[in-house]
């Protein structure tokens, strides 16, 4: 087995996958937040009460639209953060390169699908093609750090 400096290093492309897939992803879910603000004010649909105060408008507080963009960020925040330290400890094993990059690669496109489909265009099976790439790889990998540390 390498050192883990060996491996946590800019030198080494697996790892360089890991942070910029790691980075797009972690964007694309405070993006999401935007999208969340974006849908609220298009739809005069808010949260609390005081969000409109300067309105003379009654506020909503259930939007389907609204909704959906929260449904897709929470779905974020329950699959990123496991793919990003399930991938983190996948590195420490010495995956093979082309193998760990395409991973990575797969389940960052397969987020950003399942993004777009939920929230934008409201598409099957493309939203849960888009989950399941992730979350099987993210479920993959697990299984290879449990064999490679057991």
């Amino acid at each position: 087995m390498v050192s883990v400096i060996d491996v946590i290093n800019l030198t080494n492309p697996v790892f360089r996958a890991y942070v910029f897939w790691s980075t797009v992803l972690v964007l694309k879910m405070l993006a999401m937040s935007i999208l969340t603000g974006r849908q609220r004010f298009r739809t005069k649909t808010f949260a609390n009460q005081e969000d409109l105060k300067s309105s003379s408008e009654k506020p909503k507080f259930d939007d389907p639209d609204v909704e959906r963009v929260r449904r897709a960020h929470r779905n974020d925040m329950e699959n990123i953060p496991a793919f990003i330290t399930v991938a983190f400890f996948y590195i420490l094993t010495s995956p093979a390169e082309g193998l760990a990059i395409n991973l990575f690669r797969i389940a960052g496109i397969g987020r950003i699908v399942h993004t777009v489909a939920y929230a934008i265009f409201q598409t099957q099976p493309a939203r849960g093609i888009g989950w399941m790439l992730c979350y099987a790889i993210t479920i993959y990998m697990g299984f290879q750090v449990l064999c490679a540390f057991f």
